[in-house]
């Protein structure tokens, strides 16, 4: 595993959880207003010093009397290809494990859940079929992110999507399109768009959206997720 990150306590990445979160190093998307770009660039990856993964674990046998879970983040972390023995590690220790991913490699979360290894998914919506390439910065197999969301609402594990809605990309007809891809979904967040540390420095001239479209924004969620979260 590339771990370029690791912190020891998160109270908001796993929802009624304390647990800790593992950034993955390297993405297979470029988008411009990703805030962890020293977790995505193969020039920022250089510059960070990757963390042993023996250290991680050493670090969470200690506190499993704490900890109820480990959130594992990137980057893209299902491009790691011991991820799966990674994760048997932390399920050996008694750790419900959360998996946050942007979809694009369905056959690695298929066989993730084929044996049992995840407790909680979270998938990146980034936007409709039609805008994804242009938000995520890279050519999008559009079929691997519907077979991704199908696969993870059929799972039987707790899931959510989850939209980082910024206005240069959505309005409200955006994101009716993007909610019927979900639709029957468990659960849904809207993400406020943060104008710091972004990937493409130009996203820190954009605007983030006020409370009165987020209300707009739920209230179109509402017509197709049975659980909306909006997050500011």
């Amino acid at each position: 595993m590339l771990i370029g990150g690791f912190q020891k306590l998160t109270l908001l990445d796993y929802p009624g959880h304390l647990a800790a979160i593992i950034f993955t190093a390297g993405c297979n998307m470029r988008c411009g207003h990703c805030y962890n770009a020293e977790f995505v660039l193969p020039e920022k990856i250089k510059k960070i010093p990757l963390i042993k993964e023996k250290d991680v674990i050493d670090v969470l046998e200690t506190r499993k009397k704490f900890l109820e879970g480990v959130v594992i983040s990137g980057g893209e972390p299902t491009l790691q290809p011991d991820l799966e023995d990674f994760i048997k590690k932390l399920k050996n220790m008694k750790y419900k494990v959360k998996l946050d991913t942007n979809g694009l490699r369905p056959k690695i979360l298929k066989k993730l859940f084929q044996n049992g290894l995840l407790d909680y998914i979270a998938m990146d919506l980034k936007s409709s079929f039609e805008k994804y390439a242009q938000i995520a910065g890279v050519s999008i197999d559009t079929s691997a992110l519907q077979e991704s969301i199908k696969i993870i609402m059929n799972s039987g594990v707790d899931y959510e999507f989850r939209t980082t809605v910024i206005p240069k990309y959505h309005d409200e007809a955006e994101l009716e399109k993007m909610l019927e891809l979900i639709s029957g979904a468990k659960s849904y967040a809207l993400q406020q768009f943060i104008p710091k540390n972004t990937l493409d420095p130009e996203m820190e001239k954009e605007k983030s959206f006020n409370k009165k479209m987020f209300d707009a924004f739920a209230a179109i969620a509402k017509k197709h997720v049975s659980n909306v979260e909006v997050r500011v």
